[in-house]
């Protein structure tokens, strides 16, 4: 068993990287270090996001405290596929993106500590824009993104409180290149640069549950990611180029243009959440996430109309599981989820706010017994606006993912 789960990480991780070079195809992944690319497990994804709840069964990659409840080793992955369609005042077009989405194992240690472990992509970058005048024609394109390795642990001091640190290590480059044309000149410039982000980050968390009667307990949680510098190994490289309709763009004659190592001060993020259930039966959350402005730039070619300001989250959502050990009906022992998520990007585009939101539902469906299952989400959602000569993007999500639980280290009571 251990050996199949270390060879299906092995696996796993390679293919995340590649796909991660791909990037999530967005416009307004040209602007900082890309979209936002992970927003939790497929759980947490299909109540819009939440990371107040927490059980013994499944990993909560977006607060280190829910490790503390942790009884069962742990093996999550998810994908998702994206269908996004992209529109402006005057066309339209479409595109799809298909990516792992994280992968991680968990276990408990004890009865108040656990510990995990995995990979998670956490921004995309993907764009190609054309920019025609009756001067010149201005082509911008873009990929890569930045992951992140963390490993997690989780402490239950008292019962009720759980505490938790992870320690993130961020890595990844992101890849920007502008080819410009002017009429009546016979070359154009292509100017690429290139970043490679190395750099740690660290995320605080804690999470408390008591009763309220016989039936209802609540929840609350908190997390703090403080402000990190993350580094950037800069390249960039200059060419003379010609274009042409059948073969592309042409080299000429280029060279590599010295640019020093710079520092890309990652924002601090707060979050809050509060939730009210019944175990093992419901449960229905909010939160709340503040987030400072951060910006990254290396680039000579960024755009004036562009800006950074702090980020707001608010997130909705919650399960309904009728009866989990009910041996007659199926249907009954599957967990239904739904959520909502709105959020205010922080990015400022020719005085237009850049907001989101997303609606998600899904199905949590069990594979062995009650404790390994499948999960099924679905996610309709909304990026940028049509204002200003601006894209609108529709986005439709489909993410599955699957949980293995088991019991080790236990230790033989007969010889």
């Amino acid at each position: 068993m251990i050996k199949k789960i270390v060879l299906v990480i092995f696996v796993t991780i390679c293919s995340l990287v590649h796909a991660q070079q791909n990037g999530n195809p967005s416009p307004y992944s040209f602007y900082g270090i890309g979209t936002q690319q992970f927003r939790g497990t497929s759980e947490n994804r299909m109540m819009g996001g939440i990371s107040v709840f927490s059980d013994s069964l499944h990993l909560n990659l977006r607060n280190p405290a829910s490790l503390g409840k942790l009884r069962y080793v742990t093996f999550a992955i998810g994908a998702a596929h994206d269908a996004i369609d992209l529109e402006d005042n005057n066309l339209s077009s479409a595109t799809t993106n298909t990516a792992l989405n994280y992968i991680a194992l968990g276990f408990p240690v004890s009865k108040q500590v656990g510990v995990s472990f995995g990979l998670v992509p956490f921004t995309s970058v993907g764009y190609q824009i054309d920019r025609t005048t009756d001067e010149a024609l201005d082509q911008f394109t873009g990929s890569g993104g930045l992951n992140r390795v963390f490993l997690s642990a989780g402490y239950k001091p008292i019962p009720g409180l759980t505490v938790g640190l992870s320690a993130e290590y961020n890595f990844g480059n992101i890849q920007n290149e502008i080819v410009q044309f002017q009429n009546d000149i016979e070359l154009g410039i292509r100017e690429t640069n290139r970043s490679d982000l190395l750099g740690f980050s660290y995320n605080i968390g804690a999470q408390y549950e008591t009763k309220i009667n016989e039936k209802l307990d609540i929840h609350a949680s908190a997390s703090y990611i403080p402000s990190s510098s993350i580094t950037a190994e800069n390249t960039r490289n200059i060419a003379s180029v010609t274009l042409n309709n059948l073969i592309g763009v042409t080299v000429e004659d280029e060279i590599d243009v010295t640019v020093p190592e710079s520092d890309f001060e990652f924002p601090s993020v707060v979050t809050l959440g509060v939730g009210v259930g019944e175990k093992n039966k419901w449960f229905f959350g909010g939160e709340y996430t503040s987030q400072s402005n951060g910006t990254f730039n290396n680039r000579s070619f960024t755009l004036d109309n562009a800006s950074f300001e702090d980020a707001t989250q608010i997130r909705f959502g919650g399960f309904y599981t009728p009866n989990y050990v009910s041996i007659r009906s199926y249907l009954d022992r599957i967990t239904y989820r739904a959520g909502f998520r709105y959020e205010e990007l922080g990015l400022v585009i020719s005085n237009e706010a850049i907001n989101e939101f997303g609606i998600s539902f899904g199905v949590g469906l069990p594979t062995r017994g009650i404790l390994s299952n499948l999960n099924v989400g679905f996610e309709y959602g909304q990026r940028g606006t049509t204002n200003a000569n601006l894209v609108e993007e529709t986005i439709f999500n489909f993410n599955i993912s699957i949980s293995f639980n088991d019991i080790w280290f236990l230790k033989s009571k007969f010889n």
